[in-house]
């Protein structure tokens, strides 16, 4: 029997499991606002960088983009209420879905800006763009087949770490520099956020907070003078019905073309899934042991479908379970949130939207979620493995600071090539190493936190191994490198990587004992699971690697407290 209610039940056998409970009503405002945001970003991209024809905006991309989400947020309430009634809880939260970030601004800057500037045909450059996202829709989908044993040998603090990498530098920097920019919008609306979801204090009437938070910024923006009604009444002559269409002619176009594409949607169809992987733990970590196969076929098949229906911008599962659990949402909200986005796209209303809501008003629930996965890195992993944790998330970090300086020497009117490095070296600019450290960000930040995490725990064998993964995806620029190729940055990363091997197996000759975990990681281990973040642990299964279950797809766990 299913049935609404208005808040969680103790789970008992023949569990009723809600629709709708209190808790989605927040987390439906929190993520759809998050995607709201970001729609408007791509439509932007689309609009005034890429020049895109506005009809081909409005009646290709974006109803490609409302049903690949809705499909992709029904898929994903599918899960979390499968997940649910197998479990026999009313607690599980399903997985955020939306746009990929970091792919927009990829495609639109890395694949369709460089055609449209030389060929000055908007079209050619959107047909480069659906052939980017099918490729990365493929890579992910081979991914989904492998992504569960990368996880099953990778430390927790590897997986969290990265994945707080892209949250700190990608998630929560161009947030917060938003939010400054206008601080006296988005600074209440932020405080009313951090109120409402992170202590117990409830508004009078229970008013969802992500509501509230809304609305007092937007009406701080209007009456402070942000906002003005000319941009609304334009804007509003953009509605119209605009349902998806096929658009096979221009996806073919663009794959007739597809060896220039190979060398950025290889590694960012590795970025993809792994991304993908390291969200899957961060939900295991909170409670929810998602199978991970299912959710990468999920994003795999959604860029597929959506680059044949005319959208560039791969979709993906989001960071964030952790945060939009700890606000109470369910499964409801995510369905909700494909469904009004659906209508969105369909209906044309972006632009409509974004006249009338002060950005600043929408960006702080980002830097929220930077928070919760930057914190939970932390939280659920072993104190021992702090440093590593650090280690995963600087490539990430690197990755940003050269992004902001390629961006500030384009603004300039040149580059990094152009002005010269060893004049950005003598400005005390470190940007080659800060380039070759942070290319493949995430997947580099997973091998180096694994190699932190298991010296640190002496087991030198392991450490060697993923040191000697590093040597190969250094070696072909999977990490460390601008783009696909063999001896990528001359071999020398990938030297620097089998020596730190060859000093691991040394070690390991010695024979040393592991390091003990002490009875807060044992009691940490037995609450979240997953991972591999016990050396001696293997709670699950028999002992593997690193002490993980032997299986890929680890089951159990419990809610974390948020």
């Amino acid at each position: 029997m299913l049935k609404f209610a208005s808040g969680g039940e103790a789970p008992s056998s023949g569990i009723a499991l809600p629709y709708w409970v209190k808790g989605d009503t927040n987390a439906f405002f929190g993520l759809g606002i998050n995607v709201l945001v970001n729609v408007l970003v791509l439509t932007g991209l689309c609009l005034g960088v890429v020049h895109i024809p506005k009809n081909d905006v409005y009646g290709a991309i974006l109803p490609a983009m409302g049903i690949a989400l809705l499909l992709g947020n029904i898929y994903y309430t599918f899960l979390a209420r499968r997940l649910a009634t197998r479990e026999n809880r009313d607690d599980v939260t399903a997985m955020p879905y939306g746009p990929s970030v970091p792919h927009m601004f990829i495609v639109t800057f890395v694949i369709m800006l460089p055609i449209y500037l030389k060929t000055k045909d908007p079209i050619k450059a959107w047909e480069a763009g659906l052939a980017w996202a099918f490729i990365i829709g493929l890579i992910v989908v081979l991914g989904a087949f492998v992504g569960p044993y990368i996880r099953r040998f990778t430390p927790r603090a590897a997986l969290l770490g990265a994945l707080a990498g892209v949250s700190l530098a990608f998630i929560s920097m161009r947030p917060a520099g938003q939010m400054w920019d206008k601080a006296w919008i988005a600074l209440p609306v932020f405080a009313l956020i951090l109120i409402g979801l992170m202590t117990n204090i409830r508004l009078p009437g229970n008013i969802p907070i992500g509501l509230a938070a809304l609305l007092l910024g937007t009406a701080i923006g209007w009456i402070g003078g942000a906002m003005n009604t000319p941009d609304v009444t334009a804007s509003a002559k953009d509605i119209a019905l605009s349902l998806p269409t096929f658009h096979f002619g221009n996806l073919f176009s663009g794959l007739s073309n597809i060896s220039p594409l190979l060398a950025t949607a290889i590694p960012l169809g590795v970025y993809n899934f792994t991304e993908g992987m390291t969200n899957v733990e961060s939900a295991a970590s909170a409670g929810d042991n998602y199978n991970l196969r299912s959710v990468l076929l999920a994003d795999g098949f959604g860029a597929i479908i959506g680059s044949a229906l005319g959208s560039p911008f791969p979709p993906a599962v989001y960071i964030g379970h952790p945060g939009w659990k700890g606000a109470g949402g369910r499964t409801g909200y995510s369905m909700a949130t494909g469904i009004v986005i659906a209508v969105l796209c369909f209906f044309s209303l972006f632009g409509l939207l974004g006249a009338v809501l002060p950005l600043p008003a929408i960006v702080p629930i980002l830097l929220y979620i930077g928070l919760l996965i930057g914190a939970q890195a932390f939280q659920v992993t072993p104190r021992a493995h702090a440093a590593a944790v650090v280690a995963a998330l600087l490539p990430n970090i690197a990755n940003w600071a050269t992004g902001q300086i390629d961006d500030a020497l384009s603004a300039a009117g040149t580059s990094a090539a152009q002005l010269g490095e060893a004049k950005l070296e003598n400005a005390g600019v470190v940007y080659h190493g800060l380039s070759i450290f942070g290319d493949g960000a995430i997947l580099a930040g997973l091998v180096l936190g694994a190699i932190v995490a298991f010296i640190i725990d002496k087991r030198f064998i392991p450490a060697a191994a993923f040191a000697a993964a590093g040597a190969i995806l250094s070696f072909v620029g999977l990490i460390h490198g601008t783009k696909v190729e063999w001896d990528a940055n001359n071999g020398e990363v990938s030297l620097g990587y089998l020596f730190v091997a060859i000093l691991c197996l040394a070690f390991a000759a010695t024979k040393p004992e592991p390091r003990v975990p002490d009875a807060d990681e044992i009691e940490l281990e037995r609450l979240h699971g997953g991972g591999a973040a016990i050396p001696e642990q293997a709670p699950r299964g028999e002992a593997t690697l690193n002490g993980g279950t032997s299986s890929p797809e680890p089951v159990g766990g419990a809610p974390a407290a948020t």
